[in-house]
């Protein structure tokens, strides 16, 4: 009898050892499907599945995104509790599972079961693709946009009858409301209407006239012209918005002298203005980036300071690095390709600067609108009344940026050299309170400057600065559009979505190519680059450790990857945001050069995706085969030459300035 209970007993033992073993061996990769049910509105239990919807009884830590927000859940035989910090309309889970990631996407439904309705996470993409493909087709940018604006609120609220006029609705009361209630978009809101009001006094007092006359002496030419606004996009290099602005508008009356098609120009401007913001030592961006790294290596254990990381990082910033080499050889070779060479064969064989010229009505609508920037005295064009409130935009912003962001404690650090210093303190500035103060001052001084010297009255200069507002009117209207879209990819999930598609086991040599694309395709969809650094560095650096890891890399193997990814997100966002007819950056280089907005999207498209190729597809790889870092910029350099070279066209047509045209 106590033979029979042993052996019952070391049966029943070995059973249960079997199955722990059996748990120990289940995997997160086992788990093919998520599925939840809800608590109430706010609490949620989480289950891991396969495809059958058999309970996968994972148990272990499980890094999840619920809403946005990263959080380590723990299983227990396959099941866990979520909870929200708020109500929410929709609920958003994705898992990385190392070898692949589930994203799915819920909408709190009491008739349905679980008190949960599953929508297909694909639908996530159609708000900001409608728009996109809408202003492509038809050149109407306001109603593209919404058009994905009212999609996206028929998916949010149900997918019904109900919802599509719901969604209508909500348009105007809830996105369009939201967007202008946002602190940091009416500060770009007041610094356009405020460069546009004196843009538009600086025209008036003869101080633009004035200005152009000086840079007249530098740019001779249709060359020399496209230099000078080449290297002025370098220098003001402390933030995009300022740059764009600043260099639109100071450029676009000697640029139209010399016969300069509008849509060169706002590349120009465009693509020198991220790009530079992007990757100098002292920009807006700096803070922003420096966050999103040092809170990613601190996770990791990397002891590596995020500036330091940032500086290796631009060992691999290939396309914002090679987009300013490729600007500066297409104009000093004076080819171009595409739609962009049409453009400038039009503007110097005709004059029409814009391809709404070319239409009787819109040169018509052009004359008036230019006609109301003419020198008021044609006799008094003084270039330091353009030239001094310029300067105040200029060093008011910098002035701005150090005040809102110094620290004393940072400032009496002895072991920080000076650049550090200033690049801490710019990255803690209010950067949008900084851009205020200073188009405020440059307004002020152009209004001092024009009324001391009895230019105009007054009231002629408050009608002129007014004037100056209306003429950013539509330029406002698609900002405020385009950030009611980016509320609604915010909502319904955009870029966990395409997140999710991008991953698999893959070699970590391959990471910076499929983090460049998958930031591309984020920040065009999105139309914001900063949105996409902040979605991309918390989940691809962590991705990029994991993997080397796994591969059994060494630390000095390592870091460069992790140097590489750092720079790829980077310059993807960028380029994304290049190519997107939704990106604030991209709109206001078109407001600034006067250019039709879809004209500048579809002849900067093929020089940004030009660059993107060689730099991501030949520069990248071959850093990941130990090409040093400086002759692969010269290869990628090289290649870009010989693309012009051979497909790149001769803009064979004199440009002449236009006032000796016949």
């Amino acid at each position: 009898m106590k033979l029979y209970k042993s052996l019952l007993s070391l049966m029943l033992l070995l059973l249960l050892s079997s199955q722990a073993q059996a748990q120990e061996a289940i995997d997160k990769t086992a788990i093919e499907e998520l599925t939840l049910q809800a608590i109430n509105d706010t609490a949620f239990t989480l289950r891991t599945t396969n495809e059958a919807g058999n309970l996968v009884k994972y148990t272990g830590t499980l890094p999840l995104r619920v809403n946005g927000e990263l959080q380590e859940a723990t299983l227990v035989d396959g099941e866990t509790l979520l909870a929200l910090p708020e109500a929410a309309a929709l609920v958003q889970v994705s898992a990385n599972l190392g070898t692949h990631t589930l994203a799915r996407l819920y909408r709190l439904d009491d008739e349905a079961e679980g008190g949960l309705r599953e929508f297909p996470m694909w639908l996530s993409i159609l708000p900001p693709l409608i728009a996109i493909v809408l202003a492509l087709i038809f050149k109407e940018v306001l109603l593209a946009l919404f058009a994905g604006i009212w999609v996206g609120g028929f998916v949010i609220y149900g997918l019904s009858l109900k919802s599509l006029f719901t969604g209508l609705l909500a348009v105007g009361d809830t996105y369009l409301v939201s967007a202008l209630t946002d602190a940091d978009h009416i500060a770009v809101i007041l610094f356009s209407m405020l460069i546009g009001g004196m843009v538009a006094i600086i025209s008036k007092n003869g101080g633009m006239a004035g200005i152009v006359n000086l840079l007249s002496s530098y740019a001779r030419s249709a060359k020399s012209s496209q230099v000078v606004t080449w290297a002025l996009g370098i220098a003001i290099f402390f933030d995009d918005y300022a740059n764009t602005l600043i260099v639109g508008n100071t450029m676009r009356p000697v640029t139209d002298g010399h016969r300069i098609s509008r849509e060169k120009l706002a590349y120009l401007v465009d693509s020198t203005a991220a790009p530079v913001a992007s990757i100098a030592f002292v920009t807006t961006w700096v803070g922003a980036e420096l966050g999103y790294i040092k809170d990613a290596a601190a996770s990791l254990g990397i002891e590596e300071g995020a500036y330091s990381l940032f500086f290796h990082s631009l060992e691999y910033a290939y396309y914002p690095v090679l987009t300013l080499v490729f600007m500066l050889m297409l104009i000093l070779m004076n080819r171009d390709f595409g739609g962009m060479h049409r453009a400038e064969i039009r503007a110097r064989s005709t004059g029409a600067v814009t391809s709404a010229s070319m239409d009787p009505k819109g040169e018509a609508r052009q004359q008036q609108e230019m006609a109301e920037f003419e020198p008021i005295d044609v006799t008094r064009t003084r270039a330091v009344n353009a030239l001094l409130p310029v300067l105040v935009v200029i060093f008011g912003t910098l002035g701005g940026l150090l005040y809102t962001g110094y620290s004393p404690d940072i400032w009496a650090d002895p072991s920080l050299s000076f650049v550090r210093k200033l690049s801490i303190t710019i990255g803690d500035s209010n950067s949008y309170t900084a851009l205020i103060w200073a188009s405020l001052s440059g307004v002020i001084v152009a209004v001092i400057l024009t009324v001391s010297q009895r230019i105009m009255s007054l009231t002629e200069t408050m009608e002129s600065l007014v004037t100056g507002f209306k003429t950013m009117l539509p330029a406002i209207l698609i900002l405020v559009l385009a950030w009611s879209l980016a509320t609604v990819t915010q909502q319904l999930y955009t870029a966990e979505y395409l997140t999710s598609l991008f991953s698999g086991n893959i070699s970590p040599h391959f990471l910076p190519e499929i983090t460049f694309f998958l930031a591309a395709i984020i920040a065009f969809s999105t139309g914001s680059s900063w949105g996409t650094m902040a979605i991309l560095y918390p989940l691809m650096l962590p991705a990029a450790w994991y993997v080397c890891q796994m591969q059994g890399f060494t630390l000095e193997e390592t870091m460069p990857i992790i140097y590489n990814v750092i720079s790829v997100v980077l310059a993807g966002s960028v380029f994304g945001d290049h190519c997107s007819p939704i990106s604030d950056t991209t709109i206001l280089s078109s407001l600034a050069s006067g250019c039709n907005h879809i004209d500048h999207v579809k002849t900067q498209l093929p020089y940004a995706v030009t660059v993107a190729l060689v730099a991501n597809v030949v520069c990248t790889n071959l850093s990941t085969l130990g090409v040093h870092w400086l002759l692969v910029y010269l290869i990628g350099a090289g290649i870009l030459w010989g693309v012009i070279r051979v497909i790149g066209k001769k803009n064979e047509v004199e440009a002449v300035p236009a006032a000796e045209a016949v």
